[in-house]
């Protein structure tokens, strides 16, 4: 069997035609799409880039390989100590490792690994082929080396490609001369006026008025057409959405230029072809402009795509999964076994047979630009905040995410009980984490005792000043109080 996992970094499902959106951003990925099973409530366990893609490769959560933040000790993986073998459990049961020990050849077009020095993730790939930019590449910098790896490989069996595309992650950065396929496109519906003068005056990292992170311009910004650095009107709001669409649209042009070369060899009937991505993107949700850094439903949310020949048939699947979830089916439909550590949970029966079988709630967490846990169940996502991130975020927030997806109206005070009933699952999941960890330590506490996420520590101080430069200083008295160790 030949394997094409497709990951485009910072892809939303809600923004390609196949989940409903209405611009014409993904006409590739809806190819795929028609022909296999959607996926409509697929999440990360750990949000962003670096403990996503952890927790997917390892199969295990964040909170019991310890990779939830972007830099500081949970930055790495537990060191596990003197009963670490010659092989080290990732060594040793991996994803890539499982398809390995039934023949697979794994081979991944990515600067992931150098881009975060994740060099844990490389763990048990035959081949890594580093696009060398750090995570700014674009599609025609990623599409030809996919092509010449086609070109060498594709006819062979048993192989296993990782292919990433970085374009919908900002700074937004497709070529000019590419154009904008959406500038006669009506805006998403949701961000009104209203809604952008509200943001305009809240506050946080990435939120209307310093779309950058904590200022409104950077250096890193300059020559960037596509990315703006306000939310200052409606124009600059299209702005977003375009960059942002756009960078959709290129991706998924180089992915029909692959999907083209496999149909030249012969073998695009006979390839598993899967799409998703390593977290979401909020865009605007949360008053954060581009970025993703809650443990929200839009951040956490990804798309899962997956066409295998012989096995799917058309349709959506509804169930509550986590992304490694799949990873674990897949190794048991190539004949494989799913490692006893694994958190993952196959269900390759139901995947067969076109069942619903998911989880009866889900656990999401973020460590690199607040710390939260949130508990996906039934219509709703419950965050808890632990570090707000310098967003003023309530402690606990809930939403429902079928009849407000977009996460306008919190629900938390006019529903008391089913809060409880969130945070009692959060217990329960804290418990069973811990009991079954190697590790007596939650990472989480490690981050707030290390100064609070990684993005945003030694940021305060500053920001404080700016706020209140701005005319909001009761913002900047709040957040003040709230974190008084970072004002020092």
């Amino acid at each position: 069997m030949r394997i094409l996992y497709i990951d485009v970094d910072s892809l939303r499902p809600d923004h390609l035609g196949c989940y409903g959106y209405h611009r014409d951003t993904s006409p590739n990925i809806d190819r795929i799409a028609s022909e296999g099973v959607r996926f409509e409530n697929n999440y990360v366990t750990d949000a962003p880039c670096l403990p996503s893609r952890t927790a997917l490769w390892s199969g295990r959560f964040g909170i019991h390989t310890g990779v939830i933040n972007h830099g500081g000790v949970a930055a790495d993986p537990f060191i596990e100590g003197r009963d670490r073998q010659f092989h080290s459990t990732l060594g040793r049961t991996s994803w890539m490792r499982c398809l390995r020990d039934i023949g697979y050849h794994t081979a991944t077009i990515s600067p992931f690994g150098e881009r975060h020095s994740a060099w844990h993730w490389y763990a048990n790939f035959s081949e890594v082929h580093n696009t060398g930019k750090g995570g700014q590449e674009r599609a025609h910098e990623v599409t030809p080396v996919a092509l010449k790896w086609m070109e060498d490989n594709a006819k062979k069996d048993n192989w296993f490609l990782h292919l990433n595309y970085w374009d919908p992650h900002t700074p937004y950065r497709t070529p000019t001369e590419y154009g904008n396929p959406f500038k006669n496109d009506p805006l998403p519906k949701w961000l009104t006026e209203e809604v952008r003068q509200k943001h305009w005056a809240g506050c946080g990292p990435h939120s209307a008025r310093e779309i950058p992170g904590y200022v409104d311009k950077v250096d890193w910004m300059k020559g960037f057409d596509l990315q703006p650095s306000q939310a200052s009107s409606m124009d600059e709001v299209r702005r977003m959405f375009d960059g942002y669409d756009i960078g959709v649209r290129y991706a998924d042009d180089g992915i029909g230029q692959v999907l083209r070369a496999l149909e030249q060899q012969g073998v695009l009937d006979e390839t598993v072809i899967i799409v998703s991505a390593d977290h979401g993107e909020n865009l605007g949700e949360l008053n954060i402009y581009g970025d993703h850094q809650t443990a929200d439903h839009i951040t956490s949310r990804v798309p899962l795509i997956v066409r295998w020949p012989g096995v799917t048939k058309p349709r959506v699947d509804t169930a509550l999964h986590y992304h490694f979830d799949f990873a674990a089916t897949m190794i048991e439909m190539v004949g494989g076994t799913v490692p006893k550590v694994w958190d993952g949970r196959p269900f390759t029966n139901a995947f067969k047979s076109g069942e619903q079988q998911g989880r009866d709630y889900l656990v999401v967490s973020q460590g690199a630009w607040s710390c939260q846990r949130s508990v996906r169940f039934d219509d709703y996502i419950c965050i808890r905040s632990y570090h707000d991130g310098h967003h003023g975020f309530p402690e606990r927030m809930l939403f429902n995410v079928k009849n407000d997806p977009h996460e306008q109206n919190d629900l938390a005070c006019e529903k008391p009980d089913v809060v409880n009933h969130a945070m009692e699952l959060l217990d329960q999941w804290h418990a069973e984490m811990m009991r079954t960890a190697t590790t007596p330590t939650d990472p989480m506490w490690t981050v707030l005792r290390e100064g609070g996420p990684y993005h945003t520590r030694g940021n305060l101080k500053a920001y404080l000043t700016r706020l209140r430069d701005s005319g909001r200083g009761k913002l900047a008295d709040e957040l003040a109080a709230r974190y008084p160790q970072e004002c020092a």
